[in-house]
Formats: structure tokens, sequence, C-alpha cells
């Protein structure tokens, strides 16, 4: 692990109390494991970012962002080409979101406050009409919902291999009985420990990877039934499904509006 550590980028405070800054990445574009001492807020206003920390995995679809508290090390992914919008506010502006991970919807109001941030890139209250910015930010920021499209990391040596197991091909049809037992522990013995470590079943925690690897495959261009079955959906149908209930729409109307620029 100290050797893990060694390895983490670490970025120099930025002088602004807000600074907004806008990239473009390619495909599979890698953003290597690194820390900053502000908060940081990562839009995706097109494509999809895979956030991971040693903590878990963070799926951020087009429209939605994920909050990263300050000095935590990240590395981030790109599927398909991402437009990526970031706010790095200075530690605990925010009071109401919380010191870990997480994912949350970006509402219209929130979008525009975004990219308008980003235009003036450097924001301090030494301008009223920046301050007045600044203050719109938090007030919107305060009052954002979390959703649900994280992946969190067990610590176990047991609990790790089936997770790592799982996450090589999410569309393992083995039962998880069988997957526990190659792993060296009995289904009973990861399940208690997932619940303890991750606050998920281990169903659960194999239905938020494949649905995660499913907005992977379908922001890198893969048609629906491909994702699907590359997620490990037995049906097109079931996926949808799925997809429906976790984020509000179909994958077709998702990926549609994301295009379109609704939210």
């Amino acid at each position: 692990m100290s050797k893990m550590r060694q390895l983490v980028i670490d970025c120099p405070r930025l002088p602004s109390p807000v600074t907004a800054l806008s990239f473009d990445f390619v495909h599979g574009h890698v953003i290597p494991e690194h820390r900053h001492p502000e908060d940081q807020l990562v839009y995706a206003s097109k494509g999809v970012m895979t956030v991971r920390t040693r903590e878990g995995t963070w799926v951020v679809p087009a429209r939605r962002a994920v909050w990263i508290p300050g000095r935590i090390p990240h590395s981030i992914v790109m599927s398909g080409a991402v437009s990526m919008r970031t706010l790095y506010l200075r530690a605990c502006m925010v009071k109401s979101l919380p010191r870990a991970c997480c994912v949350i919807n970006v509402s219209a109001l929130l979008q525009e406050l975004i990219l308008h941030a980003c235009e003036f890139q450097k924001l301090n209250r030494r301008s009223k009409t920046k301050a007045h910015l600044i203050d719109l930010l938090i007030d919107q920021l305060e009052a954002v919902p979390t959703l649900p499209l994280q992946l969190p990391s067990p610590s176990d040596g047991r609990a790790m291999r089936v997770a790592a197991a799982l996450q090589r091909d999410p569309a393992d049809s083995r039962s998880l009985t069988a997957v526990c037992k190659q792993a060296g522990a009995s289904k009973r013995t990861i399940e208690r420990l997932f619940r303890q470590e991750t606050r998920l079943s281990l169903g659960k925690w194999r239905q938020q990877l494949r649905l995660m690897r499913s907005l992977q495959l379908l922001a890198a261009g893969e048609k629906i039934t491909h994702a699907a079955l590359e997620a490990g959906y037995s049906t097109p149908s079931a996926f949808i499904a799925m997809f429906r209930k976790t984020l509000g729409t179909t994958p077709r109307r998702y990926f549609e509006n994301s295009i379109n620029g609704k939210s």
C-alpha cells in the first residue's frame, strides 16, 4: 500500500476560492491517480466518466457529476468522447455534501452555472458578479440529490477476490455460490462481508457492477443489445427495466437526451 501511495500525484493548491476548468477527452483517455487540496465537482456534459478511488468506483454519465472531497486520491477513465467541466472549491465551502465521493444529479440551472463559471475560470469574492456566482453554485450544490451509481470496494481479502472475479467478467453466468467457493469462502461468509463493508448485499453489488458496465459500453457506442449481454443481463428487456428503475428512463432516451443537451 505504501508503494501505491508514492505513485499518487499531489496537485498544488489553487489560488482562487473556486476554479472552473473545461476539458475534452477521447475515448479511453485515463487521468492517472492524483489528489488535490480542494473539493472537486467533476461534471460530464457529454460521455461517461468512471472515477476510481481505493474505496470504490463511481460512474458519471452525461448530465451527472461526481463529488470528490479534497485529499482523496482518484483516477478517471473516459468512455466515449467526454466533455468534462470541473469545479475546484476550497475544502468545506459546500457543507451539506458528504466528505466521501458520491454521484449527484445536475439540474438545468446547475448545469448553466457550471458552464458560466468555466467562462471565468477563476472566481473570487472581490468581484460582485463572481461573488454572486459562487453563492449560486453553493446554494445549488447544497440542494442536489445523490444517485446510486457507486460501487464500494470491500477490504477483506476473501471479499476482494470475489469482487475482482466479478469485475473481470460481469457477464459471468456462474452462480454467486460458485464464485465464492472459488475465492475460498462460503457464500454466507462473503454475503456477510459485503453487507458489513459495502452496505450492499452481494447480489445488489453485482447488479450495480452490471449497470455501471452497461453505461460504459453504451457511451463507447455499443448497441443496447450488445451492452446488455456484455454486462451480464439475460435479455435486453431485463437490462432496460433495471436502467429505467435506476435512472428513470430508457437507455435510448437517456443517451438521446444527453446528445441533445437535455437533462
